[in-house]
């Protein structure tokens, strides 16, 4: 399995560009068949160090990691997290 984490840090922080970016990267469950887990968790912490969002996704092998990267439901959310998004960080790991 492969899981693919993201943390996004809004460039502008209010509620409405929130629910804008939850619900963009909500759009991409059951919309990208090799997507096997979604999950997107906002942070209650606030701290300096803290990211705003981290999505969480689940793939059953490293080319079904990047069939999602070009999928075609998947670029317009990218396209909408970029613009809403000051910075992000991700890793891209394999377990058993």
């Amino acid at each position: 399995m492969v899981k693919h984490i993201v943390m996004f840090k809004l460039a502008e922080k209010n509620a409405g560009n929130l629910e804008k970016a939850v619900n963009a990267l909500k759009s991409l469950e059951d919309n990208i068949e090799e997507l096997r887990f979604l999950e997107v968790g906002v942070d209650y912490q606030g701290s300096e160090r803290s990211y705003d969002i981290v999505l969480t996704t689940h793939f059953d092998a490293r080319k079904d990691l990047e069939i999602y990267r070009d999928h075609k439901n998947h670029k317009p959310v990218a396209k909408i997290m970029r613009e809403l998004c000051s910075n992000s960080a991700v890793v891209d790991y394999e377990v058993p």
